[in-house]
């Protein structure tokens, strides 16, 4: 069995891979506090959760934003299962070509993403990853990764306003009823949700200016689900794109 790893600044999430087919998935808090024997003890739950023991795990391959994090999860790994992941970075076979202006700056969460689209879905693409970021991440039709966009995720936004502001609540995301709030919280609601949605469209049609063609569009990660249902874009809904782009560069490189 194949554990996928990927680490983000909120989740961290598991997949685990039998003969290339994914068997579950499930979500940790990132919290980097935690020691690798702490994170031990979450993933052997998990495992165990699952009615799968430790000792299946064949292998491991991690993709991190968040170094201090992978650290502890590369302890936990190598202590339950007695193996050193692959950790996704450099002198990794990602088959990708990345055409930024330093490609050693491309996350490893965008890179596991464009890997998993790539093999996936028709070029040229676009990578929505809505996490604590919300990402696009813009692949050609040769394959070629070209750039993207980075903009506050809709959690962040929510904090930034709750926060400093003397008289915005923090509240639940959910989309109003109508765009045009009549009180305070759904007035926020729809900022959040119908503004995000907007932003993502008028996004999607300028890169589609610039490749000079339409392109398939996937969405995943946190509150993607819930955003592109009020997209005027047709979006493929892929909630676990990152971990399947780590399962094909594991098997790039084995």
């Amino acid at each position: 069995m194949l554990l996928a790893i990927d680490i983000g600044n909120t989740n961290v999430t598991l997949g685990a891979y039998k003969d290339d087919v994914l068997s579950f998935t499930a979500r940790l808090a990132t919290d980097t506090r935690k020691t690798g024997d702490q994170y031990a003890v979450d993933i052997k739950e998990i495992l165990h959760l699952h009615n799968l023991d430790f000792s299946s795990v064949e292998d491991c391959i991690i993709s991190s934003v968040v170094p201090g994090v992978t650290v502890a999860i590369n302890e936990a790994i190598s202590k339950l299962c007695h193996i050193v992941p692959l950790t996704l970075g450099p002198g990794v076979k990602t088959g990708l070509n990345i055409k930024i202006d330093n490609p050693a700056q491309l996350g490893a969460d965008l890179v596991a993403g464009a890997v998993g689209a790539i093999s996936e879905y028709t070029l040229p693409c676009i990578v929505i990853d809505m996490g604590t970021a919300t990402t696009l991440s813009v692949i050609d039709a040769n394959g070629f990764f070209l750039g993207g966009v980075i903009a506050a995720g809709v959690r962040l936004t929510l904090k930034a306003l709750s926060e400093n502001t003397a008289q915005l609540p923090s509240i639940h995301i959910e989309a109003p009823q109508s765009v045009v709030g009549t009180n305070t919280v759904d007035s926020m609601k729809s900022g959040l949700i119908f503004g995000t949605a907007a932003m993502l469209d008028g996004l999607i049609n300028r890169i589609e200016d610039q490749l000079g063609t339409e392109a398939t569009i996937v969405a995943t990660g946190g509150l993607s689900k819930d955003i592109i249902t009020h997209c005027e874009h047709n979006i493929i809904y892929n909630e676990n794109l990152l971990l399947d782009g780590l399962k094909e560069i594991y098997n790039k490189n084995n």
